[in-house]
């Protein structure tokens, strides 16, 4: 146990953050809920109904979106494009470390799967981008569901005509709630990429050496 908690502390202590914070913000939204609720005079609803309820399925999916296409778009971008002196980028003279995979795939320790073709080849080369865009897809699908099945509830309550799910896709609402997130993952990035040419967080791999130059690029 010790050893699979050494080697696995990274990801164990981020799930427990992540369990620790969408339960902080079912119980806070629940209360939150209630509360505008016992303003207009209806009766509380319960936190397992508040869980299943489309405005909070829908805050969970809208900050999801917009941390899978920040991070499909950054392990595609840093594929691509350089900033020289960042802990961030690869170095601008490097020579391509991904070349000639069928060769490398003759490696002790090679994936399996580098050995099963030209197109699991390719696949495999960029699964991790073309899963996170997947799952960045799957993220707003359910943001934009469920924002339309809030958005029908709130106009049933008004009186109003409830725009369909399709409709919906195209109103300012749905696109509101998704570029306010959009641009702080970006502005986050861009920052993270600058800042780690001239500062330092010692050990850390998304941190230069501390002794390294600014003029260092890459980790």
């Amino acid at each position: 146990m010790p050893r699979l908690l050494k080697n696995n502390g990274l990801t164990i202590v981020l799930m427990l953050l992540f369990a620790g914070s969408l339960i902080g913000q079912l119980l806070t939204g629940w209360r939150v809920e209630n509360e505008d609720l016992g303003r207009h005079g209806e009766a509380a609803i319960t936190l397992g109904q508040y869980a299943v309820d489309p405005s909070f399925i829908s805050a969970v999916f809208e900050n999801w979106e917009s941390e899978f296409l920040q991070m499909s778009a950054y392990v595609v971008l840093t594929a691509i494009l350089i900033q020289k002196g960042s802990a961030e980028s690869k170095a601008p003279d490097e020579p391509p470390r991904d070349e000639n995979l069928e060769q490398q795939a003759r490696r002790r320790h090679a994936p399996a799967i580098l050995k099963a073709g030209a197109a699991a080849r390719w696949l495999y080369a960029h699964s991790l981008g073309i899963t996170l865009f997947l799952l960045f897809l799957a993220s707003f699908a359910l943001h934009w569901i469920n924002s339309a099945g809030h958005a029908a509830e709130e106009a049933a309550q008004h009186g109003e005509e409830a725009l369909s799910v399709m409709a919906y896709l195209a109103d300012p609402q749905l696109w509101f709630e998704s570029f306010q997130n959009w641009q702080s993952e970006f502005l986050s990035t861009a920052v993270l990429v600058v800042l780690s040419i001239f500062l330092r967080q010692a050990e850390s791999p998304e941190s230069k050496p501390v002794a390294a130059p600014h003029s260092q690029t890459g980790a």
